[in-house]
Parts: C-alpha cells; sequence; structure tokens
C-alpha cells in the first residue's frame, strides 16, 4: 500500500470506515479488529470507567493506570459485573512515575490529556515493545465542541516522531435527546465548550459526529 502522509506523519497504512452508529460494542470490535490481543499483558492508561473492558477478556493480564481514584473504582465495579476483576490489576499511579511492564501500552482516548505526548510515548517504549493510541481524531467535530481539538491535533503531531507501523480512523457520532443532555456531557469542559454548544439549544433528537483513530507504534 502506498504510503500516506496525514497531518504531516508518514504512515504505513491509511484506513478508514463508514459512518456507524454510536455504539461501544463496535468501538470494542474495531479495537480487536485491529490488534491481536491474545495472550499479551496489556498496559492500559486511562482506562478508568471501564467501557472497553472486553478485550481484557481475550488478553493475558491486565495493568491498568489511572490517577483518577474515582475513576478506578467504577473500573473495578465495571469489572466484577463483567467478571473480569482476575484478568485486571488497577493502579493508582501518575502515568509518567509508573515501571510496570508488558507487551503493550494502550492510551484510551487519553493521550491528548498527557502534558506532554511525546514524554509519554517515549515513556510507553520503557515499558512495552509496542504502543497502541485510541483517541479522539484531529478533525473531530465531537472533540471541538468538547474543546480538546488543539490538545488532540498536538497528541496526533507527536507521532511524526516515532515509527507508526498502522493507523486507521472510525467515524461515529454521539447522540442527544435534547441539549440539556449535551450540556451535562460537556459542562466539566468549561465555558468555551459551553459556548460551542448554544447552537444546539432548543433541538431534539440530534447528533455529533465523532471521528476516532486507532495508531499502533
Amino acid at each position: 500500500m502506498q504510503m500516506k502522509i496525514l497531518h504531516g506523519l508518514k504512515l504505513n497504512e491509511f484506513l478508514r470506515e463508514p459512518n456507524m452508529a454510536t455504539d461501544i460494542n463496535k468501538i470494542i470490535s474495531n479495537l480487536l479488529g485491529f490488534y491481536e490481543f491474545n495472550n499479551r499483558t496489556i498496559v492500559t492508561v486511562g482506562a478508568g470507567g471501564g467501557q472497553l473492558i472486553e478485550y481484557g477478556r481475550v488478553s493475558k493480564y491486565v495493568i491498568a493506570l489511572d490517577y483518577d481514584r474515582e475513576a478506578l473504582d467504577k473500573l473495578k465495579v465495571n469489572l466484577i459485573k463483567s467478571g473480569l476483576e482476575d484478568k485486571f490489576e488497577l493502579i493508582h499511579s501518575d502515568f509518567n512515575l509508573s515501571v510496570v511492564q508488558g507487551d503493550v501500552v494502550m492510551f484510551e482516548f487519553c493521550l491528548h490529556e498527557m502534558e506532554d505526548p511525546e514524554i509519554a510515548l517515549k515513556h510507553a517504549l520503557t515499558m512495552a515493545t509496542e504502543i497502541i493510541i485510541l483517541d479522539h481524531w484531529p478533525d473531530s467535530e465531537w472533540a471541538f465542541f468538547g474543546d480538546e481539538d488543539q490538545k488532540i491535533v498536538k497528541s496526533w503531531k507527536a507521532l511524526e516522531l516515532f515509527p507508526v507501523k498502522k493507523i486507521q480512523k472510525f467515524d461515529t457520532v454521539q447522540f442527544f435527546h435534547d441539549y440539556e443532555e449535551l450540556y451535562q456531557k460537556v459542562k466539566a469542559q468549561g465555558e468555551v465548550s459551553i459556548s460551542r454548544i448554544t447552537g444546539f439549544q432548543g433541538n431534539t433528537n440530534f447528533s455529533i459526529p465523532m471521528s476516532y483513530g486507532i495508531a499502533l507504534i
């Protein structure tokens, strides 16, 4: 396949999947189709909350790092509900101070939250020989309304310094019954995000396109 250039990245492979409805199970399916998790020890970063934990069912073992104690508590509850508590080890820690080892480090929609994504990726390579980045895509409308667009551009740009083996883009939507539901979703992001969603006031049963990508280093 001819090498593509995207946001300054020379990538070995670039694929795109048609639009799909918002569906966590589909995201999990895309993730499992992208990378062979079987019998691998996964060091996952930002897993708190546990929406994507099904990859742990086929993995050998998962070490989940998160600096948010409440998120880890929620993750623990979801692991118990899913019968996966024996497959996961939960560690409350700053990622950049962690020294655990595994086969692959996976950033779950959190690389853009790192103060310095380049340093985070370099540190990940001291933990494992491979890295998976699962995150919002730079041109995602949802990232714009969540006031994360600039951070996301920065995090994907950091991949320019690393040998990206494969990258794949997926498109989905965030669906909302009314403006209040959207407001509750983004209010924690701050005033910029709240100001960006004012155009949805009075709308019902609407969706916002959300693109995300998975990359392998």
